[in-house]
């Protein structure tokens, strides 16, 4: 029995181990940059990109037979005589160009007796975008442009203009030239960057440009460019994430006090009617719409009467309120623009692998670019380390494909603390009674039974019970009660984290009570009856002796509540858990975020791996994401486990 034991133990750690050891193997490289191969093949295309797995597969003989005969010899035979053969899926990006990511490509296709041997094109770029996922290009020139409107004046004045700007001394290592639109092979029009001497009759001239011709030129202005877009695209995202909505919220805030004057006064719906008809010709400053309004809103206090004074005064100022926010809109949205405009400004030009298929590329749409198969083993290292910065601490994009998942480890991570700050303190109640002061019996005894039983109930019927209880039933009522004024837009009668832990807590409950009466139970009857002969009652015994030496198994079963509720993913589905949350559920405002929706990154795992629609690009991103979850629960337990070791060192009996 003791060697079937300990294998039983070892088959299990070879178990937990194999696990985490087989998703760390795939998740720690996926962040690695690899190199970019060609892969040329009979019909003369030329396909580049990265390799993302290779295998092999048989080949029937009526397929063998079609194959050239110097293709048909260099294949390999299995044992039963069969044919077989390799193929390659190469990660070809350009979804934006050819509408696909990915490419199955067989060796029996490539061009040469050596199948399977790809080039590595050396200036071959790889380009991280904001959207259309990764693209894959040979730079051919970088472009400084100056937009000339081609939406405004005639296309001499235009003309005339770019010949004023041609004398400007160029800076170093630029020419002179244009951005045109040309109708392109397919009928429509396409931009194209040319020296001001190309500049055809037809083509319709949009900006001016300093080019820089060459690989080498534009490699250099990559180096320069990017970076500076990054700065662009953080100040463009403090904008509009922090001012405007800051400006946004004040609108709300007005408009919910407008709402509370409403139903507090119960004005005539006729007068609301006609003063909102007045609100928005003053906001649009139409003079004719506004008397018109004025005398409509006479007529309706002539036959109905005049709305309440208090009432009046509300919306004034909320209107007041709403003349001030629409001004700093428009401020912000033109600084907004502004930089927008200056980022526009730089411009890099690719060919790809197709003939005659090219793509000009913002620097404020590049989040990274390096020429994959010139770099050294620093760099690679330095490319690896951005990603994961990225990834620990970014926004999700590309439909959560790329990017970083910071939202989802905050939310999992304030989720997960929320649920033990409720499920621990319960739990603990609970236990002391059914330990020490409930009488057995037949209620008790079934009530324990409930308690286990709890604890094999499906998750996803937590999931509905929280939805149905806790959103539609608690979360409706407290909106009537308190946020009437937000309704018909609930506040907590949807998802939520305050509901989406609450439902995990009553999931884990059950461990809790069970680790926690045990704890209890452990505790010698010896330290109680000392303490009663020292004249203790039975609620200080519990207190200051009882409950200081369980608290060991109380957090053992709070380390086990944890592993478990962070890591459920069903119930979240329904009770607040989202695939994209573009807020933090967090503020400092009542009700301090905790009704909004939020990431979780076991959902993540989910949404990744059966909802992205490139399943081949996500399955990194899923192992890695998993990797992580794992890391996040470990971290949550070992916390746990400090304070549990540390009080138990503070014991000096035994604790389960």
């Amino acid at each position: 029995m003791l060697w079937l034991t300990g294998a039983a133990l070892v088959v299990c750690l070879a178990m937990v181990f194999g696990l985490c050891g087989w998703i760390a193997i795939r998740a720690l490289p996926s962040f690695w940059p690899g190199e970019v191969v060609a892969l040329e093949t009979r019909d003369g295309a030329l396909h580049v990109g990265e390799v993302a797995r290779v295998e092999e597969y048989r080949i029937d003989a009526d397929s063998a037979a079609g194959l050239p005969a110097d293709v048909r010899s260099g294949l390999a035979v299995d044992e039963d005589g069969v044919l077989s053969a390799s193929r390659t899926l190469l990660r070809t990006g350009n979804y934006d160009l050819f509408e696909s990511h990915f490419r199955w490509i067989d060796d029996t296709d490539l061009v040469g007796s050596a199948q399977g041997v790809a080039r590595l094109p050396d200036e071959v770029a790889v380009v991280e975008r904001m959207e259309w996922g990764r693209f894959y290009g040979f730079p051919t020139l970088a472009a400084r442009v100056e937009d000339l409107g081609a939406d405004r004046g005639d296309e001499e004045a235009r003309r005339a203009e770019l010949a004023a700007r041609a004398v400007v001394k160029p800076p170093d290592g630029a020419v002179a030239g244009a951005r045109v639109r040309r109708v392109g092979v397919d009928g429509g029009s396409v931009d194209r960057f040319v020296r001001i001497e190309s500049v055809l009759d037809d083509d319709r001239i949009t900006g001016f440009a300093w080019l820089f011709e060459g690989s080498s030129e534009a490699w250099a202005r990559l180096a320069e460019w990017v970076p500076l877009a990054a700065a662009q695209r953080a100040r463009i995202g403090e904008l509009r994430e922090r001012e405007v909505g800051a400006v946004a919220a004040r609108l709300e805030s007005a408009r919910l006090l407008r709402r509370e004057a409403e139903l507090e006064h119960r004005p005539s719906p006729a007068w609301i009617a006609a003063y909102d008809d007045l609100r928005a010709a003053r906001l649009a400053e139409d003079p004719d719409a506004a008397a018109r309004a004025e005398r409509t809103l006479a007529d309706v206090e002539r036959d109905f009467g005049p709305a309440p004074a208090a009432f009046r005064r509300a919306i004034e100022d909320a209107e007041a309120v709403e003349r001030a926010a629409e001004a700093e809109f428009a401020v912000l949205i033109d600084q907004i623009a502004a930089i927008e405009a200056q980022a526009a400004r730089h411009v890099v030009h690719f060919a790809t692998s197709a003939e005659g298929v090219e793509k000009s590329i913002q620097a404020l749409d590049i989040v990274r670019a390096y020429p994959a198969n010139r770099l050294g083993l620093l760099d690679r290292v330095g490319i690896y380390v951005s990603r994961w910065g990225e990834f620990l601490g970014g926004q999700p994009r590309e439909a959560n494909n790329e990017g970083g998942v910071f939202p989802a480890i905050f939310g999992t991570v304030l989720m997960t603390l929320l649920m033990c700050l409720v499920v621990v303190p319960f739990g603990v109640l609970a236990a002391l009674y059914l330990r020490e002061y409930a009488r057995d019996g037949l209620w008790v005894s079934v009530l324990r039974i409930a308690v286990n039983n709890l604890a094999g109930v499906p998750s996803i019927v937590f999931g509905v019970f929280g939805l149905g209880f806790f959103c539609y039933i608690v979360g409706a009522s407290i909106d009537d009660l308190f946020y009437a004024a937000r309704l018909p837009q609930p506040t907590f009668g949807k998802g939520g984290l305050i509901w989406a832990s609450l439902t995990l807590a009553l999931l884990t409950a059950p461990v809790v009570i069970v680790a926690t009466e045990e704890a209890l139970a452990a505790v010698p009857r010896s330290v109680r009856e000392g303490s009663y002969a020292c004249g203790a009652g039975q609620w200080q015994t519990l207190r200051r002796v009882v409950l200081p030496q369980a608290m060991p198994g109380i957090l053992t079963g709070a380390i086990l509540a944890m592993a478990r509720g962070a890591g459920e993913v069903a119930p979240l589905m329904l009770v607040g858990a989202v695939k994209l949350a573009p807020e933090l559920p967090f503020a400092l405002e009542p009700p301090f975020g905790i009704n909004r929706s939020f990431m979780h990154l076991g959902f993540h795992v989910y949404d990744l791996g059966f909802q992205s629609q490139n399943s081949e690009a996500a399955k990194p991103m899923v192992y890695t994401t998993a990797l992580l979850l794992i890391v996040v629960v470990v971290i949550l337990n070992v916390a746990a486990l400090m304070l549990r070791a540390r009080l138990r060192r503070r014991s000096f009996h035994a604790a389960f």
